[in-house]
């Protein structure tokens, strides 16, 4: 996978955010997630994500709404019984299990930014490549690259391409950002 992608030209409010639901990692994290919040807030967009009240989740939702944006969050009736679902949404959309959730979030967003994240921010990033390469939307995700942290799972797409396992261009779907400078070069 490359850095560097060109992207389809069309107007970004909509951006629907992949992350971890943890609160037991890096500070490092939690402040790239605060930035772009804050970026996000700043400039009036829509925050779309999956609607929990711990980690990188609220941490980004609590930036997002203290600086002016709005926030999507969409629900799966699981993380509402556990009695884990932010209050700060201006818009909830409930979903009754995680391929319904991953399913709205691509729809409603204009584009995807994955920060670190777990088993179920991979499969999101999976969610929205795989489909895209069938042709059921032209949506890009991109990987937010924090200190490496995607670094083993680019390698894994690079092998992919390599090996002949994937008949398309992952980079079409798939980029990667190493920097805030370089996402927000995007997302503006």
């Amino acid at each position: 996978m490359q850095s560097n992608a060109e992207f389809k030209d069309y107007k970004m409010d909509k951006i629907t955010i992949f992350c971890s639901a943890s609160d037991q990692i890096s500070s490092l994290y939690m402040k790239a997630a605060m930035e772009l919040g804050e970026w996000i807030g700043k400039h009036h967009k829509w925050l779309i994500y999956g609607g929990s009240n711990v980690g990188l989740m609220e941490c980004i939702a609590r930036s997002v709404k203290e600086n002016g944006g709005k926030i999507m969050g969409v629900v799966p009736t699981k993380l509402e019984q556990a009695g884990r679902v932010s209050d700060l949404l201006d818009v909830t959309f409930r979903s009754s299990d995680l391929s319904d959730r991953k399913d709205i979030m691509l729809r409603e967003g204009d584009i995807m930014v994955a920060l670190p994240g777990g088993i179920g921010t991979m499969d999101e990033i999976f969610h929205v490549v795989a489909s895209g390469i069938m042709g059921y939307h032209n949506k890009q995700v991109i990987l937010y690259n924090i200190n490496g942290f995607w670094n083993g799972i680019i390698d894994f797409m690079d092998k992919l391409e390599e090996q002949n396992f994937s008949h398309y261009p992952l980079k079409e779907h798939c980029i990667v950002v190493n920097t805030f400078d370089e996402l927000i070069g995007i997302l503006a």
